[in-house]
């Protein structure tokens, strides 16, 4: 089943999210992966989820051989 990003991606654009293993749960964002990273390492997450959020949306269709 999908996921839907829109609440997390209208509050983070352009920023990285480190999320729970939910994939809902932001745990802490930041202007790059590592700061996303560390922050959420300091909350005590090992192993958190981290994603991108793009600063607009696309439409994407790809095309493969």
């Amino acid at each position: 089943m999908a996921i839907d990003w829109t609440d997390i991606y209208k509050k983070y654009k352009g920023l990285w999210v480190a999320l729970e293993d939910d994939e809902k749960t932001v745990i802490s964002s930041g202007k790059t992966a590592k700061e996303a990273w560390d922050r959420a390492q300091e909350k005590g997450y090992k192993k958190p989820i981290l994603t991108h959020m793009p600063e607009e949306l696309v439409t994407y269709v790809g095309y493969g051989l």
